[in-house]
This record gives structure tokens, sequence and C-alpha cells, in this order.
């Protein structure tokens, strides 16, 4: 018998609030201390090995930034959903797409965890369906990094080839996305395509361990030198400061994506760990999942507000690490903290 389940999105209240109205001209940092920075990087670098760390540091609406490494492409995993999400709300600006507009699920649009539909779907699943409005999947994907949600939406606005178009038409053509969450993180563990059976993190897993470990090494191996579905420091940093200043989309459409970006639920150890008290963070996270004792990619991309509302852009990216969870975020945070020591 078929079913509509309506999900909760936690926040999207607090998300959509404020969205209309004025917004105050923020304060303006000038200071980029690019001396320190480069001075003071390697030893986090030194920290990651034999990971490859990369950080990015800009100021908004200045033409003053530094990366540790302005050419190298670092996979993005989950950090894609920011521009697709700009992607999206780019048709929602030129009137081809509502925010209200309903899409329905059914088993098939289902893809790997980390995903709320996927575990609020019944079991087995199969002859089920979920019809969400599309303030919802946006919504799912940016707070929660929820890969169906991601994938159903960039489906529906033409697929990641359309992202591309998108990124491309902005200049912003060191961004890449190219693959669906269900195709890439299949490829990332060297499985096979992905069942909806699949859906719960136990079962996915146990279809992952199945596979031979030298493949699923080897697959990790692919992955860090493919070009697909990769970011460079300096696009990460120019998508988010030309976000923030509402060049990319709408007024109203920026404000909307901040404010999701600013509530998301991951990566609280991250970026936000290293911000002095008062700033906030409009962020979006990617993680690879840990397997052999290695892992592929831990991300976190970010719009700071200090507390005197100077705002900068801060770009991380680690590949390729063998250290914990604990480490590799605590990396991350302490990367902030460096950026934000440099700027004024």
């Amino acid at each position: 018998m078929k079913s509509t389940r309506r999900l909760v999105i936690s926040g999207l209240g607090a998300a959509l609030a404020g969205c209309g109205g004025r917004v105050e001209k923020p304060a303006q940092l000038t200071r980029l201390d690019t001396d320190r920075l480069s001075a003071e990087f390697p030893k986090l670098a030194a920290r990651a090995a034999p990971a490859q760390l990369g950080l990015g540091v800009c100021l908004i609406g200045l033409a003053k930034a530094w990366a540790s490494d302005p050419t190298s492409r670092f996979p993005m995993q989950s950090v894609f959903k920011a521009p697709m999400a700009a992607a999206v709300l780019s048709e929602v600006d030129a009137g081809r797409l509502k925010l209200s507009e309903p899409i329905t699920l059914t088993e098939l649009d289902l893809s790997p965890p980390f995903s709320a539909i996927d575990q609020a779907w019944p079991t087995p699943p199969d002859h089920h369906s979920l019809t969400l409005p599309v303030i919802d999947l946006l919504a799912l994907a940016l707070q929660r990094s929820d890969n169906t949600a991601a994938d159903v939406i960039m489906k529906r606005i033409g697929g990641p080839g359309a992202v591309n178009a998108w990124l491309n038409g902005k200049s912003l053509g060191d961004i890449r996305v190219d693959r669906y969450e269900r195709e890439l993180q299949q490829d990332v563990a060297g499985m096979p395509p992905f069942e909806p059976a699949w859906k719960d993190e136990r079962a996915w897993l146990a279809a992952r361990d199945a596979v031979a470990a030298p493949l699923r090494e080897a697959a990790m191996t692919a992955y860090l030198a493919d070009p697909r579905d990769t970011a460079t420091l300096l696009a990460s940093l120019d998508f988010l400061s030309r976000l923030a200043r509402s060049d990319l989309i709408s007024p109203a459409s920026t404000r909307l994506m901040m404010r999701l970006m600013t509530t998301s639920l991951t990566g609280a150890t991250r970026l936000k760990a290293g911000l002095p008290a008062g700033a906030s963070l409009a962020h979006k996270t990617g993680s690879a999942r840990t397997d052999l004792g290695f892992t592929p990619a831990t991300n976190d991309i970010g719009v700071v507000t200090l507390k005197n509302g100077g705002r900068l852009a801060i770009a991380a990216f680690l590949a390729g690490s063998t250290a914990t969870e604990a480490q590799r975020d605590t990396l991350i945070a302490d990367a902030a903290r460096l950026a934000v020591s440099c700027v004024g």
C-alpha cells in the first residue's frame, strides 16, 4: 500500500525567519596578514601529514585572499551541497522553480546514508512514497547534509550537469560537481550501484565491507586522484565571498541560504570550534567515511561574521588522512583560529 509521509525539518522556521527586511551593512575588515599565514600554516600542515591540508582565507568585499595551495584540487564530499543549493536558488530567482513545489520520492530516489529521509523510510523500503516541498529538501541538504535530499533536489534542476553549467556561467569552473551522492559514495568505496535496501547505515556498511579490502583501498586512492567533484581553495573562497555579497543569487535567496548554513547541525567541532566568542558561521561541511584506518576527505568551508560585523571566508580541506576524527576536526578548528588571528 502506498503511503505518504511528512518529515519534520528541524530549525526550518528559524532559517526562514528574517529573510525579508533590510540587512545592516557589516563592518569592513581591511587587514589580512598573509606573511603570518605563510609562516604559521606549515606547522598545521606538518601535523596533518601524511594527509594534505589546504587552507584559504579571504576578506569579504575586498580583493585580499591567501591560499596555502592555490591550484591543487581537493575532493569536496558534501561541501558540494553549498554550490548546488545556490544553483537551485538561482532557478527560484528565475521563476522556473518554487520553494513550495512538492516533490514525491519513492524508494528508487534514496541515496546512501547519511539521510534523515532514509532514516524515516519504512522497512522494507518498497511501495512507499514521501512528498516534500523544495524548501524542506534544501534545508535537509544544507542543515543536515542529507544525501537523498541533495540528490533529489539536484535531479529536479537537471542534475550535476546543470550545476556545473551554472558554476561555469558564474566563472566558478574550478568547482566541479560531477556525480550524485548515490554514485560518488559507491565509487569511493569500490561498491556496486546503490540499492534501497542499504538505506540504513548498518546495512550500507555491511555491503561495503563485503567488498575486498584491497579493492576498497584502491577505490579510495583513485578517488583522491580524480578531478571530478573537487574544488580549489581559491574557487571556494570566490564562491563564499560572492555568495555573501549577493553576487551569485538574489538578496532574498542569499539571506535564506545563509540562514540555512548558519543553522547547520554538522561540524560543531571544525571551523566553528576555532572561532572567537560572538562570531557566527554560515558553513557547509564535507566528510568521507573512514575505512581501513583511512579518511579520504574532511572539510569545512564558510563565511565567518565576527562580533564587530566584519566578515571573512575560510575554506579548509583535509585529504587522505590517517588521523582520528577528533584529530582531524581539531586541525580544522586550529586552522580557523589561525585565519581569524590574521585579519582585522
